[in-house]
């Protein structure tokens, strides 16, 4: 095993045991105190392997510096971002990381859950890792992988740079966001915090993924206030906003914009929670789509269907709150591709064939690029995300450190 393969091992075993979940329904910065479990590990390991200026904000990120070994102010100074925490979606705590050596190209069955089953089935990019380094869960929880494998990544970059003074290299600055999953990652970041010309996030999946364009999101909530009775006093007087917000859900269009009806470039509306009983009830969606225009579209239906439900029912009181979360970031790196041109060619350098297909998701870099920071997605290798199926390379997080390393060269050929 490599070294640098041995040191991703360690640490992604040691940050996938710790739980990070991000909560939506938390006001606090982050949402959820136990993602300081890791953060706080992050700084005193910067601190360790060398790094300066490591500190922690007031809004829970992470940075640390390695300096440039090349003091020429013109190099770019470039930052690697990843975030700590993981999906609500599934658990993850007491999560029991499994290394499986050489895989075989067999069905890996995850042994805390006997219906967790890896297979080229529901998983086809495993068969590209046959004799690699494979890490599950045990089945029973999430992974972690996203995004553990691009902490681990990044830490590592860190380390290699720190050991080899000779790489000429500008400023190259750490940083670890909380509450991604969530979409208020870089909520409260300050750009000058991280003073930096360009950044990466290391989140993304398959080898080779070099990604510019991302889903645009709003999140959406409808209310609805119903008029609460004792129910067996009810007749004609009780409105149940249960009923309505059944009726609500029943009206979108679930054959043609939903998740499990679309791909590629086409968007959706997602009921993903719906919360309260007969006197009130909140239905809470995600919209999403590549460009802006089909994106307020939807919101429009959304608006159009509890305009509906309104005048089914004039007693009830039903209003809409649509809330902008990330845009895609096309809409920026499109004007200046260096960022993505040096990433592919140092992709190329590596031996690693680019992949730039849109992905169906958004990353911290969506909204660091909309605020002034062009901040592509690279790849970590990470597989079935936010369940019980999650999957990692070791091998790929190997390759994506690699990456790193020759990123981090190439931008000290580049002028500002």
């Amino acid at each position: 095993m490599s070294a640098i393969r041995n040191e991703l091992e360690e640490r992604f075993l040691r940050y996938v045991k710790i739980d990070t979940t991000s909560d939506e329904f938390s006001a606090e910065v982050p949402s959820t105190q136990r993602q300081y479990d890791l953060l706080n590990l992050l700084v005193e390991e910067l601190k360790e392997m060398g790094a300066s200026d490591v500190r922690i904000t007031d809004y829970a990120t992470v940075y640390g510096t390695i300096p440039a070994t090349d003091p020429d102010p013109n190099i770019p100074a470039v930052a690697y971002f990843a975030h700590v925490d993981t999906s609500p979606a599934y658990a993850g705590d007491n999560v029991k990381p499994i290394v499986h050596r050489n895989y075989d190209g067999s069905e890996i069955s995850l042994p805390g859950n006997s219906e967790m089953v890896l297979t080229a089935e529901n998983s086809p990019y495993l068969m590209e890792k046959i004799g690699e380094d494979v890490v599950t869960s045990d089945g029973t929880t999430l992974l972690g992988a996203d995004d553990k494998a691009g902490v681990a990544i990044c830490m590592a970059l860190g380390t290699y740079l720190l050991a080899h003074p000779e790489i000429p290299h500008g400023k190259i600055v750490l940083a670890f966001t909380p509450d991604e999953e969530i979409g208020r990652g870089v909520s409260n970041l300050k750009l000058e915090d991280v003073g930096v010309d360009v950044a990466y996030t290391l989140d993304g999946s398959k080898r080779g993924e070099v990604i510019y364009e991302t889903f645009s999101a709003d999140g959406a909530k409808v209310k609805i206030e119903g008029v609460s009775i004792h129910p067996g006093y009810s007749k004609g007087k009780m409105v149940n906003a249960m009923h309505l917000a059944a009726k609500f859900v029943d009206a979108l269009p679930q054959e043609t914009m939903s998740p499990e009806t679309t791909e590629g470039r086409e968007g959706f509306i997602h009921v993903y929670q719906i919360d309260g009983g007969a006197a009130a009830a909140e239905i809470h969606m995600i919209i999403r789509d590549f460009e802006l225009d089909n994106l307020a579209q939807m919101g429009d239906i959304v608006r159009d269907k509890a305009a509906r439900v309104q005048a089914l029912e004039p007693r009830a009181k039903v209003t809409v709150d649509i809330k902008p979360q990330y845009r895609n970031m096309r809409y920026w790196l499109e004007d200046d591709m260096r960022p993505v041109d040096l990433a592919r060619q140092a992709c190329e350098n590596i031996g690693v064939q680019v992949i730039s297909s849109p992905i169906r998701g958004g990353t911290d870099g969506s909204r660091l690029t909309e605020m002034g920071l062009p901040t592509p997605n690279l790849f970590t290798g990470m597989q079935n995300f936010h369940g019980p199926l999650e999957w990692v390379s070791l091998h790929d997080m190997e390759k994506a450190t690699e990456l790193c390393i020759e990123l981090t060269k190439l931008w000290h050929g580049a002028k500002k």
